[in-house]
């Protein structure tokens, strides 16, 4: 069934308002930008943003697109014969092939993310998702590996990918902030991931195949 007109002008509301609002942060900064600013700027009520988005911070990382299940939701969605690093692998190399907004290259992407850096709470926020992703996924590994209670395998699996996954975001992020041009990011990133792939060792790489 396609999208219904309020749900247009509901995801067209929403994404006005967080390009006003990363606008107005890029500008001035994060911490000087008040959420009435926002809503004036976008000519909607100030409500209305907070329906949209309960915090401030909800307006750069988005919950959909910045969730702690990402890494979990990658892992679970992946195909009979391939292993938890391999599904991980797989996705991050398709979003940067495909120069994909989630993996911040966009033209453009690089004064975001000094705007991101320099706010306290932003960094946080950023730092607590990269733990709940990991966390996350050592309890989906547990869960399809049947391992026992207490057992560190899951964990240890899950903080190697977890560290990749990070890995490659940091590389993106220095890249881009050194003012690279997102083909040219994609590519080293591409490579940086075939050594860290080659170092990740045979017990992580085959570690959690799907059964068919």
């Amino acid at each position: 069934m396609g999208e219904g007109l309020r749900e247009r002008k509901k995801r067209q509301t929403r994404q006005r308002i967080i390009g006003v609002a990363i606008g107005l942060f890029v500008e001035r900064g994060f911490e000087h930008v008040t959420i009435a600013e926002v809503a004036a700027a976008a000519e909607v009520s100030v409500n209305t943003v907070y329906n949209y988005f309960p915090a401030k911070e909800d307006l750069v990382l988005p919950p959909e697109e910045a969730s702690p299940h990402r890494l979990a939701d990658i892992v679970r969605e992946r195909p009979p014969g391939q292993s938890a690093a391999g599904a991980v692998l797989a996705r991050l190399r398709a979003e940067v092939r495909g120069r994909e907004r989630q993996v911040g290259l966009t033209e453009g992407f690089g004064r975001v993310l000094e705007m991101m850096r320099a706010a306290p709470t932003l960094a946080a926020r950023l730092d607590d998702l990269g733990r709940r992703m990991t966390d996350e996924l050592a309890v989906v590994l547990a869960e399809e590996t049947g391992a026992a209670e207490g057992d560190p395998l899951p964990r240890v699996a899950a903080w190697h990918i977890g560290c990749l996954h990070a890995l490659v975001y940091a590389e993106i992020g220095r890249r881009t902030v050194a003012g690279e041009r997102p083909d040219a990011i994609a590519a080293a990133v591409l490579e940086l991931m075939d050594v860290a792939e080659g170092l990740l060792g045979e017990r992580v790489l085959a570690y959690a195949v799907r059964k068919g």
